[in-house]
């Protein structure tokens, strides 16, 4: 190993874990407390402690009143930056789907082999609707929204191992133009999702995610079309 190598080596690692917390509490879905975060990264909770501190100081991460830990406010505005006026065009249209349909309604985009949730709005007077946090992700290959942008990409791009069944849901979600999932990602939820293409910008979706609707799949798919085709259109193409 260089002397280059060894000094920037611990620091990587570092940002890696560091980056690595913000995914897990993304994926968690509700606080986590530091012996729960330390055991997801495989280290000791020292090393966990030490890393959670950083985050915290910049507003990345925050406590709650049991002092188990959660996103930070800090992420929303730093998110805010991330494809902003993609975004902007987007929330009217995720904001008017949710009160259409009473569900939550989401902007999905592609990060390498992954769906991450860009921005989301549930429905204002829905009783316990599902919640979708910005920055949440998951594997292309599972779910709408992954099946949606797969879609859009040629079979030469899509990760290694996609089965024949998933080859064959997304080639049918390309044909009629909507994907669905039931159970992918979290247990009991559906989710319908449509490809956005925008040009100028990476493949994209937008979806709902639900535990039942008094919709059809086709109903639903239908609404997201004129969402995706307007906020496109506000976007020049």
């Amino acid at each position: 190993m260089t002397r280059s190598d060894a000094t920037t080596a611990p620091a990587s690692q570092t940002l890696s874990r560091g980056i690595r917390i913000l995914e897990v509490l993304a994926d968690a879905r509700g606080p986590l407390s530091i012996d729960e975060i330390a055991a997801r990264l495989a280290v000791h909770r020292s090393v966990a402690y030490r890393l959670l501190r950083t985050l915290e100081d910049h507003g990345l991460v925050e406590r709650d009143a049991a002092g188990r830990i959660e996103l930070g406010a800090r992420l929303a505005a730093l998110a805010a930056g991330i494809a902003h006026d993609l975004q902007a065009e987007a929330l009217p249209e995720l904001t008017a789907v949710a009160g259409d349909l009473g569900v939550t309604c989401f902007l999905a985009v592609l990060d390498h082999e992954e769906c991450v949730t860009l921005s989301s709005v549930e429905p204002r007077h829905a009783v316990n609707p599902v919640a979708q946090r910005p920055g949440t992700r998951h594997p292309i290959t599972r779910g709408a929204p992954g099946k949606a942008i797969l879609s859009l990409l040629p079979t030469s791009s899509w990760p290694a191992g996609v089965s024949p069944e998933l080859a064959t849901e997304v080639a049918d979600a390309a044909t009629r133009g909507f994907a669905t999932s039931h159970d992918e990602v979290i247990p009991s939820l559906r989710a319908v999702a449509v490809p956005l293409v925008v040009r100028g910008r990476g493949p994209a979706a937008i979806a709902v995610v639900f535990v039942a609707s008094a919709h059809s799949d086709e109903e639903i798919a239908a609404r997201l079309t004129r969402s995706a085709s307007a906020i496109r259109d506000a976007l020049g193409g």
